[in-house]
């Protein structure tokens, strides 16, 4: 009797079986003459080879549409294991998506200025996303990181923030330099979290698929088929501006973010951020996009305080 293995790489099988395996009985319904055990991570078919052909065809399709939705729904493994073996899903419901998140969740550009973000990106290299605190500035700059990646127009993600303590000394903290490091990028990891299932994104990780890691590790280096983020922008200086913005190599995609309402750089020194804004206002193929209250996507009350700091700040 002819054998197959199948190995879920970088997906839990526990996700992609299904519940009480709902995606295994599915697969052994269709394909009635194969011995189908599943242990682990690895699928296992026993039986003639014209059948087990078949079989990791359709293997393939739901492995393939598993690490494209984050998801498979009955619905999707019924018209995978049919003749056509064609699945789609809904235009009206993936119209706007940028990313299928963990769990199947739609990620998607929630307000104008995020959808301008989108748009911008599609027709220039260089992005400049500035405004407050709550616009979903990072969270849509890494979205479209990460659908960059998944539809191979990049081979990595680097994410990167100075780091500039917010009233607090990393030296004083615990650990080693990445344990140090780690709680400050912690946004980046909730919004890559959202988007690709744990093990994948370990999996990318530990690859260097996906790099998280302060400024200053940046210089020296060439970024050539990346989608890079800085984020926190406004605590740069304006040599490290300079070094970042030079790092951009070929097929690379840059995304600044920033809030210049939040500079914690010491007084007197002027943000990178600043610098950087008037000295590129004029070249082609960086655009500029400004969020403001009207972008909040947090709760109700971060809009209000949003208001309410602009009265200070303009007394």
């Amino acid at each position: 009797m002819n054998e197959r293995s199948i190995s879920l790489n970088e997906i839990n099988p526990k996700e992609f079986f299904g519940t009480q395996n709902s995606t295994i009985k599915h697969i052994k319904a269709f394909f009635p003459k194969l011995k189908i055990v599943a242990r682990g991570s690895e699928i296992k078919a026993f039986g003639e080879p014209v059948i087990l052909d078949e079989f990791e065809k359709r293997m393939e399709m739901l492995i393939k549409y598993f690490d494209k939705y984050n998801s498979l729904d009955e619905n999707a493994i019924e018209q995978l294991l049919t003749a056509s073996g064609k699945s789609e899903k809904n235009s009206k419901t993936a119209e706007g998506v940028l990313v299928h998140g963990v769990a199947g969740k739609l990620i998607k550009a929630q307000t104008e200025n995020q959808r301008k973000m989108v748009s911008k990106m599609e027709s220039n290299d260089m992005l400049f996303a500035i405004g407050p605190a709550g616009t979903g500035k990072t969270y849509t700059a890494v979205a479209l990181a990460v659908k960059a990646l998944k539809d191979k127009e990049v081979k990595r993600i680097i994410l990167t923030r100075p780091a500039v303590e917010s009233g607090e000394n990393l030296g004083f903290l615990p650990g080693d330099l990445k344990e140090k490091l780690d709680p400050y990028m912690q946004p980046l990891y909730d919004a890559l979290r959202d988007m690709i299932p744990f093990e994948k994104l370990n999996a990318y990780i530990e690859k260097g698929v996906i790099q998280i890691a302060p400024l200053a590790f940046m210089r020296g280096r060439t970024l050539d088929n990346a989608f890079v983020i800085l984020d926190e922008a406004q605590n740069t200086t304006a040599g490290q501006m300079k070094m970042f913005l030079t790092r951009m190599g070929k097929r690379a995609k840059f995304i600044v973010t920033g809030d210049p309402g939040q500079v914690d750089l010491p007084r007197k020194q002027v943000s990178g951020l600043k610098t950087s804004l008037l000295a590129l206002k004029d070249v082609k193929g960086i655009a500029n996009i400004y969020l403001d209250d009207k972008d909040v996507i947090r709760h109700r009350l971060v809009k209000e305080i949003i208001k309410a700091y602009k009265t200070i700040d303009s007394d």
